[in-house]
């Protein structure tokens, strides 16, 4: 980030997350510059007020509070700020979300990856080297793997589970055992995330392990398909999970918050299925489309897959 005595920072999560530690936190005090504290609940509106109010020239936020932002008839405009850099965590940015984020502000968002039980994040984008739609590549001092079920490496290109090893890892679950020793293996951690890595050593997201989709046989990731979707002019947010058919076989389904303006009707589900269709390969697209006013998720604005499917558990 780049951080320096005379910047203003200001981050949508709180101090007790990990992500909000380090940004409003540790980072800042480190070099000794200036903190923005909110103790209202990151809306669009709250943080517009301080972004134009204080000038923060780096802010960190997460992909629900990007759209958010640029769906949001408030959005300042770029003469009315100072970001200088933006980061993003919590889950996967997507590409379209950050480029136009880009066009408007005239800044980055990097988006990077980390967790509690490291402390904060050990893949990221860079300033200058940014590609969005990735995680970028390891933060010095971290290394990362990427392992198939029997814990040996993937080939280049394959969707591998991943493990970290860095000096800030946590010891251990508190009164956990079982899950400590599944996850904290030796020097390493398993993340429960799945990634896929390019040539060029970059850092694709593919999903939570416990999210992955098997359609026909083969792994789908929920957020290729909702990345796809949130690309169209309709969709303001979705999510997407793995539900049986008639015949017990497993396919995608799509729960989507329409942008105000769009019906919630069978013409645009089958307008955002024929959409997916021509971005991806066809067994990936939704064969069901829900519409909900607003996604579940956590605090610091996950979504929460396990809801979606508990709902669709309960209406069998």
């Amino acid at each position: 980030l780049g951080i320096r005595e005379g910047d203003v920072v200001f981050s949508a999560a709180k101090l007790f997350f990990a992500y909000g530690l380090g940004n409003g936190l540790t980072f800042p005090l480190s070099v000794g510059a200036t903190v923005v504290l909110m103790a209202e609940r990151p809306t669009p509106q709250a943080v517009f007020q301080r972004l134009v109010r204080h000038r923060p020239t780096v802010f960190y936020g997460v992909p629900t509070l990007y759209a958010s932002m640029l769906a949001s008839p408030d959005l300042p405009a770029r003469e009315h700020v100072a970001m200088r850099v933006c980061t993003s965590a919590g889950e996967a940015l997507p590409r379209d979300i950050g480029e136009r984020f880009t066009r408007h502000f005239g800044c980055e968002i990097l988006d990077g990856i980390g967790s509690t039980e490291m402390l904060h994040i050990f893949i990221s984008n860079r300033a200058g080297q940014l590609r969005y739609g990735t995680t970028g590549k390891p933060v010095p001092g971290y290394e990362v793997q990427l392992r198939d079920d029997n814990g040996a490496p993937v080939p280049p290109g394959a969707i591998g589970d991943l493990y970290i090893k860095g000096p800030s890892a946590a010891l251990m679950y508190w009164n956990n055992r079982d899950k400590t020793r599944q996850c904290f293996l030796g020097d390493w951690l398993k993340s429960g995330d799945k990634y896929v890595c390019d040539p060029d050593g970059y850092y694709t997201y593919a999903g939570r392990s416990d999210d992955m989709i098997k359609v026909s046989g083969q792994y789908v990731s929920p957020v290729e398909v909702e990345n796809i979707l949130i690309q169209h002019e309709a969709v303001l947010e979705a999510a997407v999970i793995g539900v049986p058919d008639h015949d017990g076989l497993v396919k995608t389904k799509a729960y989507v918050v329409l942008r105000a303006g769009f019906d919630p009707d069978a013409q645009t589900g089958a307008a955002l299925q024929h959409y997916v269709k021509q971005h991806l390969a066809p067994f990936k697209y939704p064969r069901q489309i829900d519409f909900l006013e607003e996604l579940p998720k956590t605090a610091t604005g996950k979504i929460q897959r396990f809801r979606l499917r508990a709902l669709e558990e309960a209406a069998l």
